[in-house]
């Protein structure tokens, strides 16, 4: 029998909102930015100058005494509770700081766009119309899902991204069902030539997406750096870069969205590789060359710097966090394997460490048993050896091994 269990899902449509829909739209995103900012710098100014802790409740009493000033009145123009919930956020965010699972809050940019969430308070729902707090008339949504059967929103977050579009989530209680289980199990060890490579040999290609528009993408920015600060051309030009970007991240988010629902639905055990995903990507200036001017020596570094843009392209922590809250959804298991187990090292054969080896050998010969090894997919039978004995064993992650890693 397969069970199921209820969860919060938020479900996320384009709409198209009329001239003033998105004239009040931009205004309430736009206070929701000062707010978050303004605020922001209230607590970092009293923790710095003065030593003194500012909470939720002091920037929520802070709100209603610049509501009442001449200069920022117009934020009694918008509905309120974007605003007191942009404080929430602001108080989840350092809460996220304080817990070491996040970085210290920043200040929002009017080009990243914006969002502004509303409670059950202020919009209406009817089951098929949504509309908002100080609007006349509902949202022209494009429903391309199916909500759950009488379903009652939430929250309801309205977000502009750079690109200029509209989008509107819906969060719900939903029940999603189990999937049967399998005995299949699977390791897998991220790549940048391929994607993804299995333990059962399968080779998943990268499709590389920001190569496809990298030559648009180039002439656009060429475009956008001739233009002057401010100017209407130059925002013309900033949202036609935009949304080259925003084509190379959908056409992203759909193929991991696609590779991961396909792993959850075949095996009931995945094991991944934990990644350092953002010191691997980081930049690292070459070393000039002393004997030669004007060039660098072909050290580590001038390589790690070459193989940034690969890493940054891939999505390897998206595709970790979709696994992640898909395995939960359809109670499958997911083992995240400690990021200096040697799996490029050992031989999935006998299991003997045979040392590191440079990036640029692909294959190889163990010394002890003869055997000969793709270096990626004897990775991945190893991450999956690993994974499974740590399932066994009831630990999060796998023993630290001595011999550190290769990446």
């Amino acid at each position: 029998m397969v069970s199921s269990r209820q969860f919060k899902r938020a479900y996320r449509f384009r709409f198209y909102p009329t001239p003033e829909q998105e004239n009040l739209l931009r205004r309430t995103v736009g206070c929701c930015r000062l707010v978050y900012n303004k605020a922001l710098h209230e607590r970092s100014t009293a923790w710095t100058k003065e030593r003194r802790r500012v909470s939720y409740k002091d920037t929520s009493a802070l709100l209603t005494g610049w509501k009442k000033t001449d200069d920022l009145n117009f934020l009694n123009e918008v509905s309120c509770v974007p605003l007191q919930q942009t404080l929430r956020h602001l108080q989840k965010a350092y809460s996220n700081f304080f817990n070491q699972t996040g970085d210290y809050p920043t200040y929002k940019r009017k080009s990243h766009g914006g969002s502004a969430e509303y409670t059950r308070s202020a919009f209406k729902w009817d089951g098929r119309n949504l509309t908002l707090a100080k609007m006349s008339e509902p949202l022209d949504i494009r429903w391309s899902r199916t909500l759950p059967r009488k379903a009652q929103p939430s929250t309801i977050t309205v977000s502009l991204d750079p690109a200029g579009r509209w989008h509107v989530s819906i969060l719900v209680e939903d029940t999603i069902a189990r999937l049967r289980k399998k005995s299949a199990a699977v390791g897998i060890d991220l790549g940048t030539d391929s994607f993804a490579i299995l333990s059962t040999g399968e080779k998943i290609d990268n499709p590389r997406h920001r190569n496809r528009d990298m030559k648009r993408l180039a002439k656009a920015q060429r475009a956008l750096a001739r233009k002057q600060k401010g100017s209407r051309n130059y925002e013309k030009a900033r949202l036609k870069v935009a949304r080259i970007q925003a084509h190379t991240k959908d056409r992203r988010t759909d193929f991991l969205h696609k590779l991961s629902t396909r792993l959850i639905r075949e095996n009931q055990t995945i094991v991944l590789e934990d990644l350092a995903v953002r010191n691997m990507s980081r930049r690292c200036k070459p070393k000039p060359d002393p004997e030669h001017p004007g060039q660098y020596l072909p050290n580590r570094q001038a390589a790690k710097r070459g193989l940034n843009r690969s890493i940054t392209d891939t999505g390897w922590r998206e595709f970790r966090r979709m696994l992640e809250y898909k395995s939960e959804w359809y109670g499958r298991t997911l083992t995240i394997l400690d990021r200096w187990y040697p799996s490029s090292q050992t031989c999935s054969t006998c299991g003997e460490n045979t040392g590191r080896k440079p990036l640029d050998i692909r294959q190889w010969d163990c010394p002890y048993c003869g055997t000969h090894h793709d270096r990626d997919i004897n990775a991945a039978k190893n991450i999956l050896a690993a994974g499974l004995a740590v399932t066994v064993c009831g630990h999060g992650r796998s023993r630290r091994d001595d011999a550190g890693s290769d990446r």
